[in-house]
């Protein structure tokens, strides 16, 4: 049932305003990719290779998949508002720890324990699917991913310039002082939108196999999980393509870097107004396209030989363009194919995506060389893009199969 209670900002008798949902979702997309232009300097300054250091990226994406398939039953049985603060401050911790780490090694183990905070994204849905029904909760966190795509869309610019002028380190502080911030706003604002659970936990767990036997759930995890792989490459290559092929300083890459947000706020735009009417299969279906149509041209220009970085980057709004359709509709659908298991649903499809993410940012930071140039990172890409229509395809097969029973 949707529940209309009039909202109040920082008044957690009532449920969540739509501004501390879109700063969840927004703080967490901002740890992901804000430091991105730093890496090199990170790379100099520990002293060590860019694969390794690119593993900031692989490994944070990694422990992030682990991380939503707990926090989805933890949060089912322990409620949104008790996760979300424990994960945030966990997360303070180790920000301190990357800060003040000696070694690469030292950095990357507290890079993974920034990972917690995928609580904020995770439950920031769950919260809305909590009070809303499939296709408004599509429109819901279709704008509240809108908000929060201008997020990734400035912060590598700003921390490209944290890092020209004040160092790497300067990012991570900027990380601890706003999630404090974040930390007083949940408190005063985000009440429990769960309802009680009368399971235990182990019970809750027990109830994964419940959503992994859903053809449904699979087509939409996919959908969104091979969509958002071509970003996720993106996020692990694109570093390696401005600083080595187009030999770009922090700063310009991150301007340059934010280009997918552009698009991805204009398609969460178009999901919010539009989930309603059109229905989520179908800018599931649009948003798979786009983002195929986007790789493939960029392969394209490149092989003809005229890639650029205004080529390379440019496309890359169409890849944005088809996460911002995808993401918010098929994220709705799989968390409406049990809707008393949203939270679990949220997780383990949220691990889905970020797992494959992981990978695939992982493999393309491994073969990218100066030899190569964008080569590999495009053709992993198009074939993720490739995969995400069959996975919506599924979907749609299923839906028919399921009308004619």
């Amino acid at each position: 049932m949707q529940i209309k209670t009039q909202v109040k900002f920082l008044d957690r008798t009532n449920p969540p305003h739509i501004v501390t949902l879109i700063l969840l979702a927004g703080f967490s997309a901002m740890v992901m990719n804000m430091f991105l232009p730093s890496l090199p300097n990170m790379t100099e300054h520990f002293a060590t290779e860019y694969r390794l250091m690119q593993l900031s990226v692989s490994l944070y994406l990694a422990v992030s998949a682990i991380m939503q398939i707990i926090i989805g039953p933890i949060s089912d049985n322990l409620g949104r508002r008790k996760v979300l603060l424990w994960g945030i401050a966990l997360f303070l911790i180790n920000t301190l720890g990357c800060i003040y780490a000696t070694t690469a090694e030292v950095f990357l183990f507290f890079r993974m324990g920034q990972a917690v905070i995928a609580v904020a994204m995770v439950l920031s849905r769950s919260i809305i699917r909590d009070l809303h029904e499939q296709d408004q909760s599509a429109s819901m966190i279709g704008y509240v991913t809108m908000g929060m795509a201008i997020v990734p869309m400035i912060s590598p610019g700003f921390g490209g310039l944290l890092d020209e002028a004040l160092g790497w380190k300067s990012v991570f502080w900027f990380f601890g002082v706003t999630g404090t911030l974040l930390f007083c706003l949940v408190y005063f604002d985000v009440g429990e939108t769960a309802r009680p659970s009368s399971k235990s936990l182990v019970e809750q767990f027990y109830e994964y196999p419940e959503l992994l036997l859903s053809p449904r759930f699979w087509g939409y995890s996919l959908a969104a999980a091979f969509c958002s792989g071509s970003f996720f490459a993106y996020l692990g290559g694109a570093p390696f393509v401005g600083t080595e092929v187009f030999e770009m300083t922090p700063s310009k890459l991150g301007f340059f870097f934010g280009a997918p947000a552009a698009g991805y706020f204009i398609g969460n735009g178009v999901s919010g107004r539009f989930a309603t009417t059109f229905g989520v299969n179908r800018l599931v279906l649009w948003g798979a396209t786009i983002n195929a149509i986007g790789t493939h041209i960029s392969l394209l220009i490149f092989i003809s030989g005229n890639g650029s970085p205004f080529t390379f980057f440019g496309m890359m709004t169409l890849v944005g363009l088809g996460n911002g359709l995808v993401i918010p509709n098929a994220t709705a659908g799989l968390l409406s194919v049990r809707p008393h298991l949203a939270g679990t649903a949220s997780g383990l499809g949220g691990a889905i995506m970020i797992g494959s993410g992981a990978a695939l940012s992982a493999l393309a930071g491994f073969v990218l060389t100066p030899e190569t140039g964008a080569f590999p990172l495009l053709f992993i890409m198009c074939a993720s893009g490739i995969l995400a229509l069959l996975a919506i395809g599924a979907v749609y097969y299923r839906e028919m199969r399921l009308r004619l029973l």
